[in-house]
């Protein structure tokens, strides 16, 4: 996989290491030492994806978002950050970027989360089509069933995977390993690859809580203390439930586990 990519960080020695590591792995980069050289950058072409450091003198990470947003409302953007500046990260997200790394990241932890993202944004629009095609199929089969036939029709929509070491499946949830897809009740769900491995934490642990630590450790990579992993793992955890629940302040599968984290009640 290749793409166009943008690094922003005042940090001359994470800029060339971020730029090494990504142009290692087959990627296109360019770099800029401040939010006003990257704007000039911008201004004459898009980019694939961004990385942008939060703490930058002068024009900062959640300034330049807010420009890039002007320019490329689609452009995914992966915000980099210090602990210490962990509760603007979320605020960027909140703002429209993709995702957040804090520094330092591991690299195979990044070339995997660009791969990710930058895989999602091209994933043919007609399969997408397609589920939503054999969906409606599905529906409309059932207005013609006759009573007690309904269960059947939408079993055929719901056979379960066989390979344990690509699916895994939790009462309504299965998800796809390989794929990276999430599908609920044989509906696809569209998620970002860091919710998504939020997800697949909880999933693999349910119906057992899942501390703070342990779904930043398994789903981040991140080492944390609880009060950090908290703040991390607060955001994640609020996206899902507006992903897959009806609704998301009163949850029926996502539930606090006061003072520890959260458990899947499946």
């Amino acid at each position: 996989m290749s793409a166009t990519i943008l690094i922003v960080d005042d940090e001359e020695n994470l800029r060339l290491t971020l730029s090494r590591v990504l142009t290692k792995a087959g990627f296109t980069v360019t770099t800029a030492a401040s939010g006003e050289e990257a704007l000039r950058l911008l201004q004459a072409g898009a980019y694939e994806l961004a990385f942008i450091d939060l703490m930058m003198p002068g024009m900062g990470g959640l300034a330049l978002l807010g420009e890039l947003r002007k320019f490329y409302p689609d452009m995914p953007v992966l915000i980099l950050t210090a602990h210490a500046t962990l509760d603007s990260a979320i605020e960027a997200v909140r703002a429209g970027a993709r995702d957040y790394l804090v520094k330092p990241a591991d690299p195979d932890r990044i070339i995997a989360r660009v791969r990710d993202i930058l895989k999602e944004r091209t994933q043919p629009q007609r399969q997408r089509e397609i589920l939503s095609q054999i969906q409606s199929l599905v529906s409309e089969l059932n207005q013609f069933s006759q009573p007690g036939e309904e269960q059947k029709v939408n079993a055929l929509n719901m056979l379960p995977p066989t390979d344990p070491a690509r699916f895994l499946q939790r009462g309504p949830f299965s998800l796809d390993l390989h794929a990276r897809h999430l599908m609920q009740d044989g509906t696809y769900v569209p998620l970002s690859p860091a919710n998504f491995d939020y997800m697949v934490t909880l999933v693999r642990h349910a119906p057992n809580p899942v501390t703070y630590e342990v779904f930043v450790r398994e789903a981040q990579g991140y080492e944390m203390t609880r009060a950090e992993a908290r703040e991390m793992a607060r955001w994640r955890i609020h996206e899902l439930r507006k992903a897959i629940e009806e609704d998301s302040k009163n949850p029926r599968y996502i539930i606090t586990v006061r003072g520890t984290g959260y458990r899947l009640a499946i």
